[in-house]
């Protein structure tokens, strides 16, 4: 039997959780269709048989295709889960609200409870990839990000909160 090779594909995220079809080029000169499965996970190996280096017998090795999923501006990858970094302002974090959450499947609404906190992880069940043991959660956790530029109104208003109602939330850290 001939050597096996090896070749490497990078493919998008979206592209790995609902799997799609891609070329590669082969070190024997060959183009090849690709059949990249649902779920692929980065590292993950396609093997081709009979598409490696021919055998002085006739009998070709393998070809295996190494699969790399090129990283994505929103979500990363962890196992079956995708983790996302969600924005959100200071008034829906503390008097709640819905927001829109992006998924792979585009986006969906999440009530955010009054009085979150920033660090606060939300598991949105079934949003993440599909993997042999089922799919995957989204797993969205809260920035609060404040406005750009500051504004007098808000300033003096954080100002009389810190000298009428302190707290320390770094108080058991010591």
């Amino acid at each position: 039997t001939g050597q096996d090779l090896h070749a490497s594909l990078t493919i998008g995220l979206p592209d790995a959780a609902k799997g799609t079809k891609a070329r590669v080029h082969l070190p024997t000169g060959k183009d090849v269709e690709v059949k990249i499965p649902a779920g692929m996970l980065s590292g993950q190996q396609i093997r081709l048989k009979g598409q490696g280096w021919p055998s002085a017998t006739g009998k070709a090795g393998d070809a295996l295709i190494t699969v790399n999923i090129a990283p994505h501006p929103l979500f990363k990858p962890d196992d079956s889960d995708l983790r996302l970094d969600l924005p959100i302002t200071l008034y829906e974090a503390a008097l709640g609200g819905k927001v829109r959450v992006p998924t792979l499947d585009g986006a969906v609404e999440l009530a955010i409870p009054a009085g979150t906190n920033s660090g606060r992880t939300f598991r949105l069940k079934g949003k993440g990839l599909k993997a042999k043991s089922g799919t995957g959660d989204l797993l969205a956790t809260v920035r609060i990000v404040l406005p750009e530029g500051s504004d007098d109104a808000f300033t003096e208003l954080m100002k009389k909160w810190r000298d009428s109602k302190p707290y320390d939330p770094r108080a058991d850290m010591e």
